[in-house]
């Protein structure tokens, strides 16, 4: 009996999860801003603390670190702006480029014994103005946090205004809930850490991506380090969002050469910095095992569309923290979901 009953508890866990991403699903043009909002306020808490030791006054504790993170923001939504606007005045002047390309796939196809009219029908599935559309709505997708940011911004406001309270409420709860503080400690230390690491990293890999392309010759190499710096809090497959555009782009402006030397940059950049460097310095702060992580990105892509992509891992160490750190009952699964014993 005792064994249907955890078997009955984990259909209706599943199926409590299920109502809850599908009602996140529903209102995620405000549940993605706030958890990002809440990410950022959690990732500049050290600055905080710092600040709180020196004894700074109550605006400054609020003012600075908010400031820090809208800064970042600005910066952010500019480039963003001004890159996405380069490439929709750009992508129209590449037409012909692609037209020629599919006529010489085709001369390439009947040189293997596949008909003319075979490769024609083949090739006129691939309608350039929606390929190249494509990659501009990539962009687009990412862009569209603009539009949140007033959203953002006022989270962030309300957030650091209680993140003051919120640290000496927890510090009270110590005593009474000893394992919720120091799930929720932990998963603002080991966020802050992944998000700190993977941005250091992700400008790393960003900066000597633009330089490359730009010796390459490629368009928008700024445009394509951005890309690529955002990509970098994707796991898994960010490295392949960053790199379809501009080797694509490449491929048009400058022929297959230009492309396979974009590919072998990238591949290189991404395997020793990403794969090698970087997890040695990101350690276990993620918290999950590869195919959780993978199974994250899907389930809050879908969930939450961009963000939901780049806040994947925080996002799933928060869940884990609330259901499975908190309580001492369900603690024994946290090795399983990180692939390791967890300090």
């Amino acid at each position: 009996m005792s064994d249907f009953s955890r078997g009955l508890r984990l259909l209706v866990g599943v199926a409590s999860a299920a109502v809850v991403l599908f009602g996140l699903r529903q209102i995620s043009g405000i549940a993605a801003p706030a958890f990002l909002a809440l990410v950022l306020t959690v990732v500049v808490g050290p600055l905080r603390s710092r600040l709180i030791r020196r004894g700074s006054p109550a605006w400054v504790l609020v003012a600075v670190p908010l400031g820090v993170v809208l800064l970042v923001l600005v910066v952010f939504v500019v480039a963003m702006v001004v890159s996405v606007a380069k490439l929709t005045a750009l992508l129209p002047t590449y037409s012909s480029q692609y037209q020629q390309l599919l006529s010489g796939i085709g001369q390439q196809l009947a040189k293997l014994g596949i008909t003319s009219a075979q490769a024609q029908q083949a090739l006129s599935k691939l309608d350039p103005g929606k390929l190249l559309t494509a990659v501009k709505g990539v962009l687009s997708g990412l862009a569209g946090v603009v539009s949140e940011v007033v959203l953002i911004a006022l989270l962030l406001w309300t957030m650091s205004l209680d993140a003051v309270f919120q640290q000496r409420a927890l510090r009270a709860l110590r005593g009474s809930r000893p394992h919720l503080v120091d799930a929720l400690s932990g998963f603002a230390r080991d966020t802050c850490s992944y998000i700190v690491v993977s941005t250091i990293f992700g400008l790393i890999v960003a900066v000597l991506d633009t330089i490359a392309l730009a010796i390459l010759g490629v368009p928008l190499p700024v445009l394509w380090g951005l890309l690529a710096f955002i990509t970098n809090y994707i796991p898994n497959v960010g490295f392949i969002i960053g790199l379809v555009p501009p080797a694509l782009l490449a491929l048009l402006d400058s022929g297959v050469g230009t492309m396979i030397w974009v590919i072998v940059i990238y591949c290189v950049l991404n395997f020793v910095i990403q794969s090698v460097i970087q997890p040695k310095f990101v350690g276990e702060s993620a918290g999950l095992t590869t195919t959780l992580t993978m199974l994250s990105l899907l389930v809050w892509t879908w969930a939450l569309g961009a963000i939901g992509a780049i806040m994947a891992v925080p996002l799933s160490a928060f869940v884990r923290a609330i259901l499975i750190d908190a309580d001492p009952a369900t603690t024994w699964a946290s090795p399983l979901i990180a692939g390791k014993e967890r300090r």
